[in-house]
């Protein structure tokens, strides 16, 4: 295994680098811990696509969480259901992966806050179109995408790094699938694994 150095801004010029790459709509998965803040690299991707034309719609699975009585079942810090019930994965597939290359997406199905629907509007997805979700545990659901990223976080570093203990179990077993897979510890010095 090969890991290649970069450095935050080169990492989010890889990534708009292979969506720019690839033709008609397409679906971009970021995937990482909350320690990782995976919303941050996929903000950061936004502005450059814009600038090379794409229309770019964000969506975050904190917008497709599962009611608070599914997820809070088995109590506010249990890890299975974390790892299991906490996230509407079928909702974000309904709603938003598959629709998008049709050309519609909803950008949220749920306010945690309010623990009602969000009562969203779709919205349009162009020809060139890109849909960006970031999130965690989103990749060894086999979820429809044109590009996959994972910022992996070492054990100690995501224990360290973590705030809510509670949800570190629930990584365990995640074993993420994706096409740019980056060792994420340092987010100022990513490196980007290479077979």
């Amino acid at each position: 295994m090969k890991v290649r150095p970069l450095t935050f801004d080169t990492l989010v010029s890889e990534i708009v680098g292979r969506v720019s790459a690839l033709p008609g709509r397409v679906r971009v998965l970021i995937d990482g811990a909350p320690a990782a803040e995976p919303g941050k690299l996929a903000d950061a991707v936004v502005e450059p696509l814009r600038a090379l034309g794409r229309a770019v719609q964000r969506v975050s699975t904190e917008d497709f969480l599962r009611p608070a009585s599914v997820r809070l079942e088995h109590g506010r810090t249990d890890p299975y259901s974390y790892r299991h019930d906490w996230f509407d994965f079928h909702g974000l597939q309904r709603e938003v992966l598959d629709p998008a290359m049709d050309g519609k997406v909803l950008p949220s199905l749920w306010n945690a806050a309010t623990d009602r629907a969000s009562r969203a509007e779709y919205v349009d997805v162009p020809e060139n179109g890109v849909v960006i979700v970031d999130g965690t545990l989103l990749l060894d659901r086999w979820l429809p995408a044109e590009l996959t990223v994972h910022l992996w976080l070492s054990p100690g570093a995501l224990k360290r790094k973590t705030a809510e203990q509670w949800t570190l179990p629930a990584f365990d077993d995640y074993e993420p699938v994706a096409d740019l897979f980056v060792r994420y510890d340092h987010p100022d010095r990513p490196g980007l694994v290479e077979s």
